[in-house]
């Protein structure tokens, strides 16, 4: 299906008017097709960005290097992570190197609830069936390319 047919606009000012609205409707589209397997295991979309960072991090981490790291910039990481400490997933502890920081770890809870998501978030493959992966790499490049613009 178009982006015309799914939003109902038959004009835009240009193809990159087009791109970016596409962008944007898609990325919304996916997060919606996601929200089901965070909903089944009570986190948001956001608190499983903190947890994979945790874990590919592989140490404790300061919120504001989660925050640096995060996909979505607005986010409010310290209220985030206080919200996955509340569900026993990560912990706080003091930063031995700067007591005004404070470092975040997933914890076992955590991982394992990742490992658990990691299989329904597989579910990737099929969200995307429709284009081979040779086709995921060059979209994957060229989103690098716009995000490389210096505005």
């Amino acid at each position: 299906m178009s982006i015309e047919k799914d939003i109902n606009q038959t004009a835009f000012n240009n193809e990159y008017q087009k791109l970016m609205i596409n962008i944007i409707f898609t990325a919304n589209w996916i997060q919606e097709k996601m929200k089901p397997y965070f909903d089944k295991e009570d986190i948001t979309g956001q608190q499983f960005n903190i947890l994979r960072i945790l874990r590919g991090a592989g140490k404790p981490i300061s919120t504001m290097q989660i925050r640096q790291r995060m996909l979505d910039k607005m986010s409010d990481t310290s209220r985030i992570v206080d919200r996955l400490v509340k569900k026993e997933l990560v912990i706080k502890t003091a930063c031995p190197n700067d007591k005004r920081l404070v470092d975040v770890s997933i914890t076992k809870k955590g991982n394992q609830l990742l490992q658990k998501l990691d299989t329904s978030v597989n579910d990737m493959k099929k969200i995307c069936s429709s284009i081979t992966e040779q086709q995921a790499c060059t979209i994957s490049e060229y989103l690098d390319k716009i995000r490389e613009t210096d505005m």
